[in-house]
C-alpha cells in the first residue's frame, strides 16, 4: 500500500513540476526576461522600433546587432524574435554569401540593396519557450556573429 501512495505522490509531483515549468515558458511579451538573456552576452538596451514594437540593440565581442520583436499585437503580444546583424561597408561577393547559407545551419546571410553583409537568425515563441532554450540560442547567436564577423572579413 505505501508503495502504492509514494508512487502517486510521485506522478502528482512530475505533473506539478511540468505544469509550474508550462507556466513559466517565456513568450514574446516576456521583453525584459529576454533583456537580461541577452545581457548575459555582453552589453543590451531596449529601444522601441518605429512601429512601437520592442526592439534590443545589442553588442557581443565588440559587434553591434538587433533583436527585432515581431508580429505583435499592441506593441506587447509579440510572437517571434528576429536576431539580425549588417556590416556597413562590408561587401563580400555573392559566393561568400552562398558558401556560408551552404555551409552554416540555423542562420542566413544575404546581401542588402546596399551590398552590405546580413545575417538573421529567428525564434518562434507562439507557444513559448524556456529560459534554457533562449539562452541557448542567445548563445548560437553570438557563434553565429563572431564566425560571420571572420567568414565575411569585418575588421574590428
Amino acid at each position: 500500500m505505501n508503495t502504492f501512495y509514494a508512487t502517486l505522490a510521485g506522478g502528482a509531483l512530475a505533473l506539478a513540476l511540468t505544469v509550474s515549468a508550462q507556466a513559466q515558458a517565456l513568450t514574446g511579451a516576456d521583453v525584459d526576461e529576454i533583456l537580461n538573456a541577452a545581457r548575459g552576452y555582453g552589453s543590451a538596451t531596449l529601444t522601441t522600433q518605429a512601429n512601437g514594437d520592442p526592439q534590443i540593440t545589442g553588442k557581443t565581442e565588440g559587434i553591434s546587432y538587433q533583436i527585432y520583436f515581431r508580429n505583435c499585437t499592441d506593441n506587447k503580444k509579440c510572437e517571434d524574435l528576429n536576431f539580425y546583424l549588417g556590416f556597413l561597408d562590408v561587401k563580400p561577393t555573392l559566393e561568400v554569401i552562398n558558401d556560408w547559407n551552404l555551409n552554416k545551419r540555423f542562420s542566413r546571410a544575404y546581401l542588402d540593396q546596399d551590398r552590405d553583409a546580413c545575417v538573421e537568425m529567428d525564434i518562434d515563441m507562439v507557444k513559448g519557450i524556456s529560459a534554457e532554450y533562449l539562452d541557448s540560442q542567445i548563445s548560437l547567436w553570438t557563434l553565429v556573429v563572431s564566425q560571420f564577423a571572420d567568414h565575411v572579413g569585418y575588421k574590428k
